[in-house]
């Protein structure tokens, strides 16, 4: 025959194990939840794998597209914008990869850039581009479509001032670092 003066204290002895068990598992996914928040590019301008307007390109105004971005991880310290074209010089025969923009210590309150970025969040770094300066230069594809691809990192540091990197240089800098990342493609084909 069970001890039934013993039952309540049991029940809720039992009752507590169950509501600590159940309060670790909901914080466990909590927090499985929040490192799992994705990373996200968008711009305005263009759709994801959408064509760039005219207006960011060398036959338009050359002026970088409106940038917007979403899901930073929480242990982010930094984030990084690679803009390249890997379709160089044709997209038939691709010999390289061309780097449009390179930015890098982008902080991570940030939310994007706007149009024509002329002012960059405080503490924001450049890279060389493949014209060999800093800035945004746009698609300018000498032959047929090419894609363009704007690739955000999220990092779990701020790098050290790299004196305007190459994107070789900065990809090695950020190597083990990045906690998340994100792309968004552009096409742009010269129109005649």
């Amino acid at each position: 025959m069970p001890d039934t003066a013993n039952a309540p204290a049991w029940r809720s002895g039992f009752r507590r194990l169950v509501t600590f068990c159940l309060s670790g598992i909901v914080s466990a996914f909590a927090h499985a939840s929040e490192e799992r928040m994705t990373l996200s590019i968008s711009s305005t301008a263009f759709a994801d794998h959408g064509e760039i307007p005219g207006r960011y390109t060398c036959q338009g105004m050359n002026v970088s597209p409106p940038l917007a971005w979403a899901g930073i991880p929480a242990k982010a310290r930094s984030l990084v914008l690679i803009v390249d074209d890997p379709d160089a010089p044709d997209p038939a025969a691709p010999q390289r990869t061309w780097v449009h923009w390179l930015l890098y210590n982008l902080p991570v309150g940030s939310d994007g850039l706007p149009e024509a970025v002329h002012s960059l969040p405080a503490a924001t770094l450049e890279g060389s581009n493949d014209w060999q300066r800093t800035g945004y230069g746009g698609p300018c594809p000498p032959i047929g479509r090419h894609r363009y691809f704007h690739k955000l990192y999220a990092l779990d540091l701020v790098l050290p001032d790299l004196n305007r990197p190459t994107k070789a240089q900065l990809e090695h800098a950020m190597r083990g670092h990045i906690l998340a990342e994100a792309q968004l493609v552009g096409t742009y084909q010269k129109t005649p």
